[in-house]
């Protein structure tokens, strides 16, 4: 990691620039994936596959026999981990259910606002070199408490046409009946046109790689809703002196595993830490088996002293991290503090896998300096919210007046003439 003592505001904006990748310059090639199943559906997908993923399929869809192959797959260790942690998920989204409102606003003028889900919805969970069965109950739960009429998930097969038992499992434990194999732009495509075996969705969620963020991208575009922009993970830790330097470089090394262009960031005013820290990296990265991967991520990561911890708060802010460790005593006090953040975790037991897997919050997570504006998936984002109004008579007579004045200044008569019969019709 590179290490920068006391930066100033100038250099702290060219230091915390994230390693970036251009997807726009994927459109054309991508383009042409989400055209080509427009017109051509199935036969296109299938060809993707034989591609992309290496397998010639006769079919996408998941049978009934393949989820109980899955299930028997997998060691009683595995399924009853998965369970504790979409029981935690659950709970945790459940508590999120919006409640009706009604608002008598003026005499005669009632406005509701009620939650509806969508209907449709797409999660696409990768199945690379680390296939994310625990993105399974993040996307699925919630989508399943919201009330989804309809759940379809595709995830790349293997070259021999299998998904990842435990993401067979983890589907089937959030009761989703529809999981197709198809990875890629060509499973973001499938879902945004629909195919012959595949359903159209309304808005589809889920990471992966650069070409299935560029489809996503390309999906609105096509009246197909996304979960957020996305980009490579990432984790920010503020740590003071007396952190836990074996607990900070386990977190750090959580997230450089991910991928060559995640980004970890340390924040501390304790230098005496940011080495500790740098020497438990080396220790640790020894054993890691994604040893090289984590090193690539590493080149591009970085220690900041600062004056104070008042002062790692303004730049963590301003970095806006997808993950927020607090390792100070005071963690309570610096966590009210926090404005801009994906999830944060509060205290040196608070480890970032917890959130990952199995502590109920949600890891899909907005990265890239977006936690200025987007928050993590939750329930909200399954469901549309709708408002409703009834005028009487008499809210016709409080609000009549002042309808007609407006429109008429914005030089819309059809709406004032719309208000104007009403209101010399009351009696």
């Amino acid at each position: 990691m590179n290490i920068y003592k006391y930066p100033t505001q100038q250099e702290l904006k060219k230091i915390l620039e994230r390693p970036s990748f251009d997807i726009t310059t994927l459109f054309d090639i991508v383009k042409g994936v989400l055209d080509d199943i427009r017109l051509n559906g199935d036969t296109a997908l299938k060809a993707y596959e034989k591609k992309f993923d290496k397998v010639d399929l006769n079919s996408f869809a998941v049978t009934e026999q393949e989820f109980a192959e899955a299930e028997q797959q997998l060691s009683t260790e595995l399924k009853a981990a998965l369970v504790q942690a979409h029981n935690n998920i659950h709970k945790f989204h459940k508590a999120q259910q919006f409640q009706p409102i009604t608002v008598n606003v003026c005499d005669g003028v009632v406005c509701r606002q009620k939650a509806v889900p969508i209907e449709n919805v797409g999660l696409y969970v990768p199945g690379g070199s680390a296939p994310l069965f625990s993105t399974v109950l993040m996307l699925a739960t919630p989508a399943q408490i919201a009330g989804c009429k309809q759940i379809v998930l595709c995830t790349p097969p293997d070259k021999e046409g299998k998904i990842n038992p435990a993401i067979l499992y983890a589907a089937k434990l959030c009761g989703v009946k529809q999981v197709y194999k198809a990875g890629g732009s060509q499973a973001i495509a499938a879902m945004t046109f629909g195919t012959e075996s595949i359903p159209k969705v309304d808005k589809i969620f889920g990471p992966g790689n650069q070409f299935v963020m560029a489809a996503k991208q390309m999906a609105t575009l096509h009246g197909v809703a996304i979960d957020m922009p996305a980009g490579p993970s990432e984790v920010a830790i503020i740590a003071d002196r007396n952190a836990n330097a074996t607990f900070v470089a386990a977190d750090l090394l959580s997230q450089a595993e991910h991928g060559p262009d995640s980004q970890v960031i340390l924040l501390s005013d304790c230098e005496e830490l940011i080495l500790e820290v740098e020497k438990q990296i080396e220790i640790q990265l020894q054993d890691l088996p994604r040893k090289d991967i984590a090193e690539k991520a590493l080149e591009h990561s970085l220690s900041i002293l600062t004056h104070s911890i008042d002062e790692a708060i303004t730049i963590s802010n301003q970095y806006a991290p997808e993950h927020l460790i607090l390792a100070t005593d005071n963690y309570k006090d610096v966590a009210e503090q926090i404005t801009c953040a994906g999830s944060v975790f509060e205290g040196k037991w608070s480890c970032e896998s917890a959130g990952d897997y199995a502590s109920g919050t949600n890891h899909t997570l907005p990265t890239k300096g977006y936690a200025h504006a987007y928050g993590g998936l939750s329930l909200d984002s399954y469901i549309r919210k709708m408002t409703f109004q009834e005028l009487s008579e008499e809210g016709i007579r409080s609000i009549g007046e002042t309808v007609m004045e407006m429109a008429d200044k914005e030089g819309l008569d059809a709406h004032r003439n719309a208000m104007r019969l009403r209101y010399n019709n009351i009696k």
